[in-house]
């Protein structure tokens, strides 16, 4: 059934749907470079804001998120940990095969489906994973790296209010992208809001060793978390249209 809809899905995205969408991507782009040009770097008009941005961020992080983070690894039992990752994990290649199907990769397409079939059954629930074991690749994909497979540009970087690095292109994607989690649909709201919670702070607790290597490597900050996420960012999305 599920085949069915994506294959369903893939046959409505037209060309002259995706032409739509990249023509109107590009238009607010220009609009956004044109209006808002306050920095020098061209790949990062919005530096000021974005510093802003960063800076806020970076107390929320180091105030609550990053001090909760340390006290889940620390009183969690790993294999719980680790569960709650595939959980997780396995949720979004849902999301990973529309995108992948989307952007015309049918073979990885396929392997997401696979990879949730299994580790959903044979894997309980998603808590293990099964499909990495038996040589399926985990992969990551959202609808800005569909967007720009499809040739939007990426636009400015963009600094967002407790979301973090993205760019303009990224930015509008992200409304799809939540509608295409499906935890997004899980109720009750308050078992949807612990579980959202718990996500975060897992995710946070799962590079807590690389995020302090990192934040000693760095003379500024800013600067290196930005060109660090956009050289990350532009490796995703193929071909390179930034």
């Amino acid at each position: 059934m599920f085949l069915l809809l994506t294959s369903v899905l893939l046959t409505g995205c037209s060309t002259i749907a995706v032409e739509k969408i990249k023509d109107k991507a590009d238009k607010t782009l220009d609009v956004l470079s044109t209006k808002t040009n306050i920095g020098k770097n061209p790949r990062d008009p919005l530096e000021g804001f974005n510093r802003a941005m960063f800076s806020f961020n970076d107390t929320v992080d180091t105030a609550v998120v990053k001090p909760v983070a340390e006290a889940y690894r620390a009183a969690t039992p790993g294999f719980v940990q680790t569960g709650i990752g595939n959980f997780f994990s396995n949720i979004g290649d849902v999301w990973n095969a529309v995108n992948n199907l989307l952007q015309g990769r049918v073979n990885d397409g396929a392997t997401d489906v696979m990879r949730f079939a299994i580790n959903t059954t044979l894997g309980i629930g998603g808590l293990i994973d099964i499909g990495s074991a038996a040589g399926m690749p985990k992969h990551n994909e959202d609808f800005g790296q569909t967007m720009g497979r499809w040739g939007v540009r990426s636009g400015p970087y963009l600094v967002l209010p407790v979301f973090g690095p993205s760019t303009v292109r990224d930015a509008l994607a992200m409304p799809v992208d939540m509608r295409g989690d499906l935890w997004y649909y899980k109720r009750p709201m308050y078992i949807k809001n612990i579980g959202s919670v718990v996500r975060l702070v897992d995710k946070r607790a799962s590079v807590l060793d690389a995020g302090s290597l990192l934040e000693e490597a760095a003379l500024d900050k800013y600067v290196f978390f930005r060109d660090a996420y956009l050289q990350r960012r532009a490796g995703q999305v193929s071909p390179d249209v930034d």
